[in-house]
């Protein structure tokens, strides 16, 4: 009996760890489930280009999602709407009329731009339960800063379910029930640009190119360096072999003269 308790005392231990355990895992999984449709933008800098990250998981618990819809800003266009691949869904920029003609800062009239952009899952492909999926575009250029870019996103399910994720921030602190992605624009550093990593990638391949032709140029006077040292010590070979015959060569005659004088 008493030696059967501290068996029974560590069985007891271990199904309440496995238990607080499943119990944290499926608080976890609710958190998931509970998430928005978020927008992570890669850079927030007026007159820039950056690429946008939306953040999408299925809040369904019967149904899976098979589209998503965004709609970008028509107020400042963005004149450069590119999209990332995405693997079994197909991605389409949706280009249309402005509600209003805009001018933008180098003075050109816009009266179409992209104003949405659409993700559609092929068969097997949708967003399950506790699943998430990511989708980016790279747009550009970004509202002068200080502007607020609102994203209004259109989550569909398999089951004909649509949610609207298009309430706006109040701004009194409180988050709304179904907030569009959005985020704001910052001000640019001194000296940079919207191309400033197309200017940092640019500095390494030149400085990458020189370092390759510095190890280049090393390699090359190494290899003549090993060549002349080569010559010098094939020289030097030629040269004690020379001597070592004309030695074997005047002992020789010397031994001939001996053997003569003896006869």
């Amino acid at each position: 009996m008493t030696s059967n308790t501290p068996r029974r005392t560590r069985r007891i231990a271990t199904t309440s760890t496995i238990a607080l355990t499943t119990a944290g895992f499926m608080a976890l999984g609710l958190g998931a489930a509970s998430a928005h449709v978020s927008v992570a933008p890669a850079s927030t800098t007026e007159d820039g280009y950056s690429q946008l990250t939306f953040s999408v998981p299925n809040e369904s618990e019967t149904a899976d999602t098979n589209k998503l819809e965004v709609q970008l800003p028509t107020e400042q266009p963005f004149t450069s709407v590119r999209v990332k691949p995405v693997e079994g869904w197909t991605a389409e920029v949706v280009t249309g009329e402005l509600p209003e003609p805009v001018t933008t800062a180098d003075g050109a009239t816009l009266t179409e731009a992209p104003l949405s952009v659409v993700w559609t899952a092929d068969a097997g492909a949708e967003i399950s339960q506790q699943e998430y999926q990511t989708f980016a575009i790279s747009v550009g250029r970004l509202p002068e800063a200080g502007s607020t870019v609102l994203l209004p996103a259109t989550q569909s399910y398999t089951d004909g379910e649509v949610v609207e994720w298009d309430d706006e921030a109040t701004g009194d602190g409180e988050e709304p029930d179904k907030p569009a992605p959005s985020f704001v624009t910052t001000a640019a550093e001194e000296g940079a640009d919207g191309h400033g990593a197309s200017h940092a990638a640019g500095g390494a391949t030149e400085t990458a190119e020189a370092s390759e032709s510095m190890d280049s140029t090393e390699s090359i006077e190494a290899e003549q360096a090993a060549t002349s040292s080569d010559t010098g010590s094939t020289s030097a070979v030629g040269w004690a072999g020379l001597v070592a015959g004309l030695l074997g060569l005047a002992a020789g005659v010397v031994a001939l003269a001996r053997t003569r004088r003896k006869a």
